[in-house]
């Protein structure tokens, strides 16, 4: 059967770059990014039903190609932190490339011995693994069945359509984009805002309703509890400097904390199950060393192979660690500070994939808390420069170290990114009869193509907008939320300023939720994720309101979809209408970014002047409650047909 073929390569690699595009805007934008594997099974089988001899495993390799370089997108929670930090100015393509490549080929392969521990030795659900795989199973099935493939594309399309035009009337200044309310509570101030955005509410509709109830929680924590008690007193010209100053400089750092002990937790309880999964790995390669045979569908890439790539990337890596120092007042040290690096690299890339990866297990890609794992490597960076190495005798050797850490951490992310969805994929391939190997070959190919795609984007992106604390950032630039608190994280650290008792509150409120959560779960009640909580505390709230609307309206529709007939359909009905939602904003954003930075203007598409901005507010409310309104009742409608 046709599987690692040149035109699934290919085909991958063309939906791959509009799909990293759009993850890129997005999680610049929002702080969030979304899973790429089923719009790339969808698209793929539509494509490739037109063509003699295509086969499941053959869109398997397209999915997988595809879902690689849209994760390794999140890369964006790293990298910006440079260019807010003053320490570059953009993007140079091959350095961002290089790091992109780097990371993600190492999160490649130290997940491939995990395989056996993680996907085929444990009994983790992989929601998006099984998911992508039904619509691969579906989409290859003949007759009547085929039509959910059919009516799925159509889906992702009318609802793609729907969410880039809301997202042209907003830049058309005809739809206000956010609506945001301030008020002052004794001496402080809070106040309560949410964007009008499609893409948000397909993002909660994907994530589910116990990450909302979690998110909700934390914006209740920050807005109504963190945000007025620290404002108590504060300057400011009016309630909304006030509320958005403590906001920025103290309930963010507050959730970082609570992010990072939740980080902690979920380490702690996956290190038994993979130290198991990890002896079940190492006896079955011992007994294929033996010369017993292995069928196909159990076949990795040889571990010898998986150890001298891993040595092998070490080397580029060094190179780009010597190249970033050779130009800072810090170079004299460059030799044992890389050496230190390339060390750090490797043992926390073990942990890191390992986390991930049961992470992905856990709750599906889309869900994992890749930024709070970010959190903890920068810290690890910092701490371990500034351990061995201090803070540096001068302000620009302090600058020097902060910006490196960053760059090692990048490239750290990359490990995490992939090897948070290459399990995902692999649990695909292993329903749908996949070749470990040729997925795993797969995966450094989607990585290599969304290591070209990531650079231009990055760097339209930032000529564009500009991101949120860097210097020149206009009224519309990105707010860039995880680059913004890593990058303040490691200056904190390595600048002697971080404020430890804002993170040790986090870090108790993390505590409390966790022994919440567990309580819950020992309860047999639903579930309250702390990451989801430490996000909710962290995220701005316009961000974060409409994807918790999203998390109920896609509650309710599981509810209705369990009572049809064929209820998995339906549910995958509603996966493929969400997916639409995110893809049509984030593409659009994406082309927008490009009107802009040729045009020299923030908003080059407005239309209308300030004094239109009531009735953009409520008139373009009212029409957004009636697009979600049509949009649910046609996937209802697409569901029964």
């Amino acid at each position: 059967m046709r599987e690692l073929t040149i035109r699934s390569v290919i085909l991958g690699g063309l939906i791959t770059l509009v799909f990293t595009a759009a993850n890129v805007y997005l999680g610049l934008k929002a702080g969030l990014t979304f899973a790429t594997s089923i719009p790339a099974a969808v698209i793929s089988m539509a494509i490739l039903r037109m063509l003699p001899g295509g086969t499941i495993l053959e869109n398997n390799i397209v999915q997988t190609i595809a879902s690689a370089a849209g994760t390794l997108s999140a890369i964006i929670f790293v990298l910006p932190g440079l260019v807010i930090l003053g320490y570059w100015q953009g993007f140079p393509f091959l350095t961002t490339a290089a790091v992109c490549a780097a990371g993600g080929i190492l999160g490649v392969m130290f997940s491939v011995p995990l395989r056996r521990a993680l996907v085929t030795g444990s009994d983790l659900p992989y929601p998006e693994g099984k998911a992508a795989a039904e619509v691969l199973i579906v989409g290859s099935a003949e007759g009547s069945e085929s039509d959910e493939n059919k009516r799925g594309l159509a889906t992702i399309l009318v609802n793609s359509l729907l969410s880039a035009g809301l997202s042209l009337l907003i830049s058309m200044k005809l739809v206000a984009g956010e609506i945001a309310r301030y008020f002052k509570v004794g001496a402080g101030a809070t106040g309560a805002s949410t964007s009008i955005s499609l893409a948000l509410v397909g993002v909660g509709h994907l994530v589910g309703l116990s990450v909302g109830l979690a998110m909700l929680l934390g914006m209740a924590i920050s807005w109504i509890g963190l945000v007025p008690y620290f404002s108590q007193g504060v300057a400011g010209a009016d309630a909304a400097e006030i509320a958005g100053t403590v906001f920025r400089e103290k309930a963010r750092f507050i959730g970082a904390g609570t992010i990072g002990v939740a980080a902690i937790w979920t380490l702690l309880k996956i290190i038994g199950p993979i130290v198991q999964g990890l002896k079940g790995a190492m006896a079955a390669s011992a007994a294929r060393s033996a010369g017993d045979m292995l069928s196909l569908t159990e076949r990795d890439i040889p571990i010898n192979t998986v150890g001298a790539i891993i040595v092998a990337t070490l080397v580029p890596i060094a190179f780009l660690l010597w190249q970033f120092l050779s130009s800072t007042p810090i170079a004299g040290m460059a030799g044992p500070i890389i050496g230190l690096t390339l060390i750090y690299i490797l043992l926390a890339g073990i942990v890191i994939a390992s986390v991930c990866g049961y992470m992905a297990g856990l709750i599906g890609a889309s869900n994992s808390p890749i930024s709070g794992v970010g959190i903890l490597a920068v810290v690890g960076a910092s701490l371990m420069l500034l351990g061995f190495f201090g803070r540096g005798e001068t302000p620009d050797e302090t600058s020097a170290m902060i910006a490196y850490a960053l760059f090692a951490t990048a490239i750290i992310f990359g490990i995490a990114t992939i090897s948070n969805d290459n399990l995902q994929d692999l649990k695909t391939g292993q329903i749908v009869g996949a070749t470990p190997w040729r997925q795993q070959i797969a995966l450094v190919i989607g990585v290599l193509f969304g290591s070209l795609a990531i650079p231009p984007v990055l760097e339209l992106l930032n000529n564009a907008f500009g991101f949120a604390g860097s210097a020149g950032a206009g009224a519309n630039a990105l707010a860039a939320p995880q680059a913004l608190l890593i990058s303040a994280l490691a200056k904190g650290v390595l600048g002697g300023d971080l404020d430890w008792p804002l993170l040790g509150l986090g870090a108790m409120i993390g505590v409390a939720v966790v022994i919440v959560d567990e309580l819950l779960g020992k309860a047999g009640k639903r579930r309250l994720p702390p990451l989801g909580v430490g996000m909710g505390v962290y995220l701005p709230m316009a961000l974060t309101f409409l994807i918790i609307v999203g998390t109920v309206l896609g509650h309710y529709y599981d509810k209705w979809a369990d009572t049809c007939n064929d209820r998995e359909a339906a549910k995958r009905m509603g996966v493929l209408a969400a997916t639409g939602l995110i893809v049509g904003e984030s593409l659009f954003g994406v082309a927008f970014a490009g009107i802009v930075a040729g045009s020299g203007s923030d908003a080059p598409l407005a239309v209308v002047g300030e004094s239109f901005e009531p009735f953009a507010m409520w008139g373009g409310t009212a029409l957004f409650i009636a697009m979600l309104w049509w949009i649910y009742r046609r996937t209802k409608r697409e569901a029964l047909a």
